[in-house]
């Protein structure tokens, strides 16, 4: 979260720098601090900053430093998209938001996805088409995941269509254009490592033109996403 984002969501909230203080914690000269950018707004700060503004949890700070990337536990990532307000999902208990960018590389990294999860992938890139893309294409690259990242923003831009969002599908589009010249060759699964060979055979005869492009064995397309937004 950056001192610009602190400043817009206090004047949309129609608060001095004095009143938003206050409901903060701080001291009117430290946000001041904040939010010229002298200071570093504190993870803890950030969260509560975030709830209080009704900022996007896309401006929240990421839990690694660089491009780095946790691989969690399905369980862990379940309750991430809970937290991110994912309808398919809402019948679990949330814990505290994390950046859904995060979530999003953290989920590409797993080997082997639960499929309902799996499915949630584009709806995050629709749900949070503000995300900070400099570093989430940054942190695919770093990783080997662009082309299962570009794949999930080609399946989230015709989801976008299909929900009438068109403005949302113009910005996907952009940025597959933008990860298209950073496309591997080499043919991968979306987080299915544990296809058998026969499985593969079926998929790579069967699957979309997308995956066929982005070089991904499955089967996954806008029609199989059956929560809206």
């Amino acid at each position: 979260m950056t001192g610009t984002d602190l400043k817009d969501g206090r004047r949309r909230k129609g608060w001095t720098q004095e009143n938003a203080a206050r409901r903060l914690g701080v001291s009117q000269p430290y946000l001041s601090l904040l939010e010229n950018g002298t200071r570093r707004v504190p993870e803890k700060l950030a969260h509560q900053a975030a709830g209080l503004f009704g900022l996007s949890p896309a401006r929240l700070p990421m839990k690694n430093a660089g491009w780095s990337v946790q691989v969690e536990e399905t369980n862990t990532l379940a309750s991430d998209l809970a937290a991110l307000r994912y309808p398919g999902l809402s019948h679990l208990e949330s814990v505290r938001k994390k950046n859904p960018a995060e979530v999003l590389l953290s989920a590409l990294s797993v080997k082997n996805l639960d499929a309902r999860l799996t499915e949630a992938l584009p709806w995050i890139l629709v749900r949070y088409a503000d995300l900070d893309w400099e570093w989430l294409f940054c942190a695919a690259k770093v990783n080997d995941l662009q082309n299962k990242l570009g794949f999930l923003i080609s399946v989230a831009r015709r989801f976008a269509e299909n929900l009438g969002k068109h403005d949302t599908a113009t910005l996907l589009r952009d940025q597959e254009t933008v990860l298209e010249r950073s496309r591997l060759m080499k043919e991968e699964t979306l987080c299915h490592d544990s296809l058998s060979q026969a499985e593969r055979r079926w998929l790579k005869s069967n699957r979309t033109a997308e995956a066929r492009h982005w070089n991904l064995l499955t089967d996954l397309a806008p029609e199989h996403l059956t929560h809206g937004l």
